[in-house]
């Protein structure tokens, strides 16, 4: 056999060792791995196929300009990271000017730093440019170790390769910045959930709200488990959100659930879930709440409308912190925080059997009462102002709220509370031409009519929205309207019991003993 036949099967030999390396090299490449780990399985495919020895990738880090190694063949693993600055040392060339360098002998040339002291100075030195598109990424860098054929064949195969992992950086920095995009949304939503559920977005600074303010702002730093009573509308739901979005368990899920808004026999599987088949169109296992909430806070509304079957095994939860899915055998431990509220009285419901004292007992660790309306009726104003803002964002048009219409707003009882209020305010805004809610639109979206407006007393009635009147005139008049009784005297002129106590004071007015 020639020597020209011998080089072309040497040749043959390397062509078939190059394409299984490549080939290897495109499957580490497609692998879903950390980035790092990735770039250094392909050095390894280098090293263990094609006698390219020490091979090392420098990404470019684009908030300082430098090159960052971020993989490195060496023995022993693993390795400490530097950088080189462009036009520093081969590297830093390669990256200044673009283009591929092959040094001879190491030894001979003195740009080589040798900063993690592998490289044998007697052999050659192989380093190409790793481009996405016109850009240089980085750079990829090698010793062969064994002179198979020319050095310029080696760069030629070493840059196949750092094409390919130049598409890899390529991916990788757009899942970078998709991943910094998306980090930056949450925590923007987490931001403005926070606010949306901080302690001023509950309206109200009567004696009794400031007390649940303080019983919230306490509790929420603790896992213990709330009751939360009240009237359906008093705010129930929204004293469940400030407490879990200011607790220790903001960053993990708060999930909630009407315990009346779904049938016993679909309550069960809702809240712990079921395994396939469990039952007719169970054709998936299936998460329930609880597991959802791991980590985090469930919120059970309604709690009081649950059979005594289901009681049982919600107590189990409460307890032990286990439970099993609905068709399943294996118990599952959690750790959730439980926030329960009902608007019945659970007393009651106890004594009577319906339901079981020791649930009762397990829930009612911290109590929180949310007032009804009527018993705070000095936060109506403020209320109402509230929530005519809150109609106007979602009509998109400019509304403004009248200080007789909040007279007659005090005036009515509120057995609907909170939720009742927004619904008149709403109606009275779709009434209201002008923009302004006044006591006109507010009789006009039926609350003039209603039975539950207050009956005060018709003698020595005043308009007190007579401009004529002076604010002492205004004072005495609503005052004689009501039988001088000054919390009934203060919803009429829309005032706080506080602030006509005040007005009585300073305007010098002698209270009537009736």
């Amino acid at each position: 056999m020639s020597l020209f036949d011998d080089d072309f099967t040497s040749n043959k030999s390397m062509m078939a060792i190059e394409l299984e390396s490549l080939y290897r090299v495109s499957q580490v490449l497609s692998q879903s791995l950390d980035f790092n780990e990735t770039l250094t399985e392909v050095l390894t495919v280098l090293h263990d196929t094609t006698g390219l020895h020490h091979g090392m990738i420098s990404i470019l880090d684009d908030d300082s300009g430098d090159l960052l190694v971020s993989a490195l063949h060496q023995n022993p693993m693993p390795f400490k990271s530097v950088r080189y600055k462009s036009g520093e040392g081969i590297i830093g060339q390669i990256l200044e000017q673009g283009e591929a360098i092959i040094i001879e002998r190491l030894v001979e040339d003195s740009r080589f730093l040798d900063r993690y002291g592998v490289y044998d100075r007697e052999l050659p030195f192989i380093g190409v440019p790793i481009a996405i598109g016109e850009k240089i990424a980085g750079v990829l860098a090698a010793q062969p170790i064994k002179n198979l054929y020319q050095l310029d064949k080696q760069r030629h195969f070493l840059q196949m390769i750092a094409n390919l992992v130049g598409q890899s950086v390529r991916l990788a920095k757009q899942v970078e910045a998709q991943q910094l995009e998306l980090k930056t949304e949450r925590d923007l939503l987490r931001r403005e959930v926070r606010g949306k559920h901080s302690f001023s977005n509950i309206i109200g600074h009567s004696r009794r709200m400031e007390l649940i303010f303080e019983q919230v702002r306490q509790v929420a730093k603790w896992n213990t488990t709330v009751l939360i009573r009240g009237e359906s509308g008093t705010g129930k739901e929204l004293i469940a959100n400030a407490i879990h979005y200011n607790s220790p368990r903001v960053n993990r899920a708060f999930i909630k659930l009407n315990c009346a808004a779904l049938p016993d026999n679909l309550l069960e599987s809702e809240l712990f879930g079921h395994e396939k088949g469990a039952f007719t169109g169970a054709v998936n296992q299936r998460k329930g709440r609880f597991e959802l909430a791991h980590g985090g806070t469930i919120f059970l509304d309604e709690i009081g409308e649950i059979n005594s079957t289901f009681q049982a095994k919600l107590l189990r939860v409460l307890q032990e912190g286990e439970f099993e899915r609905v068709g399943g055998i294996k118990s599952l431990k959690v750790d959730v925080r439980v926030i329960a509220a009902t608007n019945k009285n659970l007393e009651n419901e106890v004594q009577a059997g319906h339901f079981r004292d020791d649930l009762y007992y397990r829930l009612n660790v911290m109590s929180i009462d949310m007032p009804s309306l009527r018993e705070r009726a000095e936060d109506i104003p403020e209320l109402a102002r509230f929530l005519v803002n809150k109609i106007a964002k979602n009509q998109q048009r400019k509304l403004s709220i009248a200080d007789n219409a909040i007279s007659l707003l005090m005036r009515y009882d509120w057995p609907g509370n909170v939720r009742e209020l927004e619904n008149c305010l709403e109606r009275a805004a779709v009434m209201s031409e002008t923009g302004e809610i006044d006591q006109r639109a507010v009789s006009l979206a039926g609350l003039q009519s209603n039975s539950q407006l207050m009956d005060y007393p018709t003698h020595q009635r005043v308009d007190l929205n007579d401009p004529d009147l002076d604010e002492r005139e205004r004072v005495i008049a609503a005052l004689e309207q009501v039988g001088w009784v000054q919390a009934k005297a203060a919803r009429l002129l829309g005032m706080t019991p506080r602030q006509i106590g005040y007005r009585i004071q300073t305007l010098n007015i002698k209270v009537k003993q009736i």
